[in-house]
């Protein structure tokens, strides 16, 4: 279901997925400044992707197709930005050593359902000038079905399945994002035995403090 495409070369090799209704640039910048081969994936509905079947938006069925990439890939380590954050989270709740290492970026479930979120509420929390506003209207667009199946559902059933995971985790959250909130990062970190928590106050105002954090992290 999902598409793929690599950036650089080498190892390691690092799986990068994205948040939803992410356009193609949003999805690469994670990937800024690390090491090795880059794997960012395109989930259903985004970018050239086709569209998603009505039953797609599950964070078990995305975790499903995060793995078969990673298994296809070689990727060793990971990172998700939100939708990918979850859907990482339900794959190591069934894959506990998946990874090598592993970077959950503004997470917002845990095992506890989000509240629903309107199609205005999802284009404005990403900020910006007007016209990448325009963008993610229109990547939103395709996204209705996402909108409406996803609150509700939870990345994983307990938190506790995620004590079996043994690798480093590192969790950023941000402490001025209403979708996305400082209380569920704080949440997933403390669910890994290795997890380590930062805290920015927005993601689109601190993208060079978490590159940091990241290549920092990952070149542990």
């Amino acid at each position: 279901m999902v598409t793929h495409r690599g950036f650089g070369s080498g190892l390691p090799v690092t799986l990068v997925g994205h948040g939803l209704g992410a356009t193609p640039g949003e999805a690469r910048l994670p990937t800024s400044g690390l090491p090795g081969t880059k794997v960012v994936v395109t989930l259903p509905s985004h970018g050239d992707a086709p569209d998603a079947p009505d039953d797609y938006w599950d964070y078990r069925r995305i975790a499903a197709d995060l793995g078969g990439v990673a298994r296809e890939t070689g990727a060793t380590r990971a990172i998700g930005v939100s939708l990918t954050a979850g859907a990482l989270l339900a794959l190591l709740a069934g894959e506990p050593d998946a990874f090598e290492r592993v970077v959950l970026l503004l997470p917002a479930v845990l095992d506890e359902p989000r509240p629903a979120l309107s199609l205005d509420d999802a284009v404005r929390a990403g900020g910006g000038p007007p016209d990448h506003q325009v963008r993610r209207r229109a990547a939103f667009t395709r996204l209705h079905g996402a909108l409406d199946r996803l609150p509700g559902r939870v990345a994983v059933p307990d938190r506790a399945v995620l004590a079996r995971v043994t690798a480093p985790v590192l969790v950023i959250g941000a402490t001025e994002d209403p979708l996305h909130p400082e209380d569920v990062a704080k949440q997933v970190a403390a669910a890994f035995p290795n997890g380590r928590l930062g805290l920015v106050p927005s993601w689109s105002t601190h993208r060079g403090d978490v590159r940091r954090w990241l290549a920092d992290f990952l070149a542990g």
